[in-house]
């Protein structure tokens, strides 16, 4: 089983991760006129499809006990249940969260969303596995907080009028940031309690949970969307080849993201890795700016939060590192 054996290589497999974590949604731009619910079905696939690639390949590298195969077999039922409750916790969070995207908008979604999950993810997981510099980590955590809180005001200053917020989507973006920060504990446990469960075991068996539970979660936002009309599996199955694709590939890139997170997790613990790739929406606003040009144009204010955004995520991932090497 492949695992990083130095703090460099842990740390280049966390910024991979979020590279992945904020890329992964390019994929959906790039689908017209498609509903999310319907490529959903693709992206969860895709996600189980990576985890089980990487499990044969990085996680074999040897027969020992550490390897995927072994591994499993060893490990608690408990911790496989675990897991696969973490898959489902994500995939309802991640499907709450497009929907609060799709009401109220990124500027609002986006950092009442993932600020809320850093918090509730990182402490909780600290809770059950304390490794590295407490106060530190919490500097960082913070932090990141205000990054993300001055990434989604520079989105809201580039509308000309800012558009009525309902409280129904404020109660949908508080309820994903919740479910969201709650999927690293559960991964925390089963990688830590009794007879553990390694990074690639957890890979798949969380990915699996995710994929397992579309079957009630998707299926419900289908019927009962809650943005736009209901969609039936025949729309899924006249959906554009394009659309498929994409879907498959974007599961992949998160999926990819989230093996090497859960890989490096083994030597920094999972709060740190966890935190470290929750700035993911950093890599998100380069793809807007630089690809989407979603910045041309914009105000000085929002440039100028836009480079205070990326002043708080650099100095956070610092603060996080050094928690990673001290206490």
């Amino acid at each position: 089983m492949f695992v990083p054996h130095t703090f460099a290589i842990a740390l280049l497999m966390i910024f991979t991760s979020a590279i992945c974590w904020g890329s992964w949604a390019n994929t959906y731009k790039g689908v017209k006129n498609y509903r999310f619910e319907l490529f959903y079905w693709d992206y969860a696939f895709g996600i189980f499809l990576i985890a089980v690639v990487l499990a044969f390949t990085m996680g074999s590298t040897s027969n020992d006990a550490a390897s995927f195969l072994s591994n499993v077999r060893a490990a608690d039922l408990s911790n496989f249940i675990s897991t696969l409750a973490g898959g489902a916790v994500f995939n309802l969070a991640n499907l709450l969260l497009v929907a609060a995207i799709d009401m109220a908008g990124l500027a609002i979604a986006f950092p009442v969303s993932i600020g809320i999950a850093m918090v509730v993810g990182v402490v909780s997981s600290y809770v059950l596995q304390p490794r590295g510099n407490a106060a530190l980590l919490a500097a960082g955590v913070a932090c990141a907080v205000i990054a993300v809180f001055l990434d989604g005001k520079a989105y809201g200053n580039l509308k000309k009028a800012a558009s009525s917020v309902s409280r129904k989507s404020i109660i949908v973006c508080i309820v994903s940031g919740i479910l969201m920060g709650l999927w690293a504990p559960f991964v925390a446990h089963a990688m830590t309690q009794g007879n553990t469960l390694g990074p690639y075991g957890v890979g798949v068996f969380f990915t699996l949970g995710a994929l397992l539970s579309c079957f009630v979660w998707n299926v419900y936002f289908m019927k009962n969307p809650l943005v736009g009309e209901p969609v039936n599996f025949g729309e899924f199955f006249r959906g554009p080849a394009t659309g498929h694709l994409l879907g498959l590939l974007g599961g992949v890139i998160w999926g990819t993201g989230t093996v090497f997170n859960l890989v490096a997790s083994n030597f920094t613990g999972v709060a740190i890795s966890y935190a470290i790739g929750q700035s993911a929406p950093m890599v998100a606003a380069l793809w807007g700016i630089f690809a989407w040009k979603e910045f041309q144009g914009a105000s000085r204010q929002a440039k100028t939060l836009l480079g205070l955004m990326f002043f708080f995520y650099v100095f956070a991932i610092l603060l996080i590192a050094k928690a990673s090497t001290s206490g």
